[in-house]
């Protein structure tokens, strides 16, 4: 069991108050950690630390800002085992999961390295006695609010990106995985990141977060999280006339139409379900299947269920691992509970262990049941029999959230025209719905959010747009 400090303008240092609390391993329920509980004085000296380093920060050359994220690319790359059981430890993710976490976030790394020279402006062509162009700069000061169930890459999407931009950040990582938070300014302290210009804050998220969000210094807050407290932080920011990027949650589903692949399909949405418990924003919610291919692929899927090794995550064969505390578990429970006495057939699972949720599978859920709309959080299957491709379409539409669909089918114009009709910002086709791009726009419609990340849509979400024009000759005024 290790005490670990924060991180404030270069330096690691206790909280103000002396406070620490516990951090639990999900699995065994032992302490992992003792971690630096920080509240608003602490939240005053990491945002003014952000603040002072604006200007040498966002002045450096984007090579030398380039060097710096491919250092520590190169540095995580080098010494993944160690962030990958931290991943396992404080996050309860299983090996295959972390060891994808870990690997998906070095490319993140090297892909805002590269886009660090790739900040650019446009010229117009409006008056041929000037020129007319945009540039873009900095934001600022970002407060960066990241996630338990995907803490490394989740958080690196936003300190890489606005790193890359020439802002300063201030990054709040979940308290249920805050040492992986922790691990990633050791990252940066070590590729010789300069004081100040990335600053780590651990304990109470209300507190902290209202603290950062309400600062004058803040420019920008960007947030993953469930939808209830992105809902909060999109009204700390309106009061305080904050702009802010949030993914939130989705209830995602996975068409499969009658000409599908059913063994491709099954492993599609046994992926999509089951990986890291389902404690996925992208997971599949519900399953929408052709009415003559349901029956079998609901007896396959449950198979496939039955098979998956769960329990200890530090084994290598694990596949599903522990849910991330105990009211997480009561809340799944309570949606099978709900669905099966509303005629739910279950077909595998709906039982747990301290907090390892067996894989489940449900046939026949209905928009009566509460699991119909309400995101699970955990390894639930929910089977939903339709008619056609329409019928589909209205069905994945029936939600309040809109982060990613997966569509799973032979033909070309079904697949489009599910695709064009999805309401959803993203679309994998004769796929999950789990898929990650550094490069690529990841962001959702409406309740799943707004603002997009990845490449230049996190160079534009990070960047302030400016206008200049300059008259080639003297002008020539009416009056």
């Amino acid at each position: 069991m290790k005490t670990y400090q924060m991180l404030i303008n270069g330096e690691w240092v206790n909280a103000l108050s002396g406070e620490f609390f516990d951090d639990l391993n999900p699995y065994t329920g032992e302490l992992y950690a003792h971690v630096a509980k920080g509240d608003k004085k602490d939240a005053d000296r990491a945002m003014s630390a952000a603040y002072k380093a604006r200007e040498p920060w966002s002045s450096m050359p984007p090579i030398e800002r380039s060097r710096i994220l491919f250092k520590a690319a190169q540095l995580l790359e080098e010494n993944k085992q160690e962030y990958a059981e931290v991943l396992v430890n404080e996050g309860g993710g299983a090996i295959g999961k972390v060891m994808f976490e870990v690997v998906q976030t070095v490319d993140l790394l090297q892909t805002a390295a590269g886009d660090c020279k790739c900040i650019l402006g446009e010229t117009f062509h409006s008056d041929p006695g000037k020129i007319s162009m945009t540039m873009l700069s900095p934001k600022g000061t970002v407060v960066a609010i990241s996630p338990w169930n995907f803490p490394l890459i989740l958080s690196m999407y936003k300190v890489a990106y606005a790193l890359a931009t020439g802002n300063t950040v201030v990054l709040k990582p979940a308290s249920e995985t805050p040492v992986i938070g922790l691990k990633i300014g050791e990252l940066f302290e070590k590729a010789g990141l300069m004081p100040g210009a990335l600053n780590i804050l651990t304990g109470p998220g209300k507190v902290l977060g209202d603290a950062l969000i309400g600062d004058h210094r803040c420019s920008l807050v960007t947030l993953t999280g469930e939808t209830g407290t992105g809902r909060h932080v999109a009204m700390k920011a309106a009061e305080n006339l904050k702009e802010y990027i949030l993914e939130l949650g989705g209830k995602n589903p996975l068409i499969i139409l009658e000409d599908a692949d059913i063994d491709f399909a099954v492993n599609a949405a046994a992926f999509g379900t089951f990986l890291h418990q389902g404690q996925v924003c992208m997971a599949v919610g519900r399953i929408i299947i052709a009415q003559e291919k349901s029956e079998e692929f609901s007896v396959k899927l449950a198979e496939k269920a039955a098979s998956l090794s769960k329990g200890d995550p530090t084994l290598h064969n694990t596949v599903v691992g522990p849910l991330i505390n105990d009211n997480q578990v009561k809340k799944v429970d309570a949606l099978v509970r709900d669905a099966v006495a509303k005629g739910a057939k279950l077909l595998q699972g709906g039982r747990y262990e301290g907090r390892v949720y067996d894989p489940t599978v449900l046939m026949d859920v209905r928009p009566d049941m509460e699991i119909y709309y309400e995101e699970t959080f955990g390894p639930i299957a929910s089977i939903i029999p339709v008619k056609n491709e329409k019928e589909a379409l209205d069905v994945a539409n029936d939600t309040v959230y809109g982060l990613v669909a997966g569509v799973i089918t032979k033909d070309n114009h079904k697949a489009l025209y599910l695709a064009e009709g999805l309401e959803a910002g993203m679309v994998h086709i004769n796929d999950t719905s789990i898929d990650v791009d550094a490069s690529c726009p990841f962001g959702g419609y409406k309740r799943s959010g707004r603002g997009r990340e990845g490449g230049r849509y996190s160079i534009e979400e990070y960047s302030e747009v400016k206008w200049v024009t300059i008259q080639k000759k003297e002008k020539i005024f009416p009056f």
